[in-house]
């Protein structure tokens, strides 16, 4: 009866939770660790995940064919990789680290401004205008 009980001890420490500072784990046992550096790394990975879901948001690759089943199938394989970075980025940012949080939405907000946003677009456009070949995430 003790060993379950250490063992359960064990179990809770693991599961270290901060909401400031570098010594998080996120998305893998044991990484980034308590090196700076792999947090650091951890930051970055995490941005840019976040910039290409914005990116894959609004990106157009299906071109007007008359191919119905060849041009749903490149959506529904954009759509998959859209959603499994979303939800890669929804676990990180479930670390409960205030600096990943951040970076996720710096990443979403950079990806929007260049993806999504009318600052690299051509002012005559009109609303009638496809952007994207994905229908909007909704949370």
């Amino acid at each position: 009866m003790n060993h379950n009980h250490t063992n359960m001890a064990m179990n809770m420490n693991m599961m270290h939770m901060t909401f400031w500072g570098s010594n998080a784990e996120i998305l893998f046992s044991g990484w980034p660790g308590t090196r700076l550096g792999m947090y650091v790394v951890s930051l970055l990975v995490v941005f840019v995940l976040s910039v290409l879901v914005e990116w894959f948001s609004h990106c157009q690759y299906v071109r007007r064919k008359k191919n119905n089943i060849k041009a749903g199938l490149v959506q529904t394989l954009m759509h998959a990789i859209r959603t499994g970075l979303a939800y890669i980025v929804m676990l990180a940012v479930m670390s409960f680290s205030v600096g990943i949080l951040l970076v996720a939405v710096a990443g979403h907000a950079l990806g929007f401004l260049l993806f999504g946003s009318r600052v690299f677009k051509d002012s005559d456009m009109t609303s009638s205008v496809k952007t994207s070949d994905l229908p909007p995430m909704s949370c």
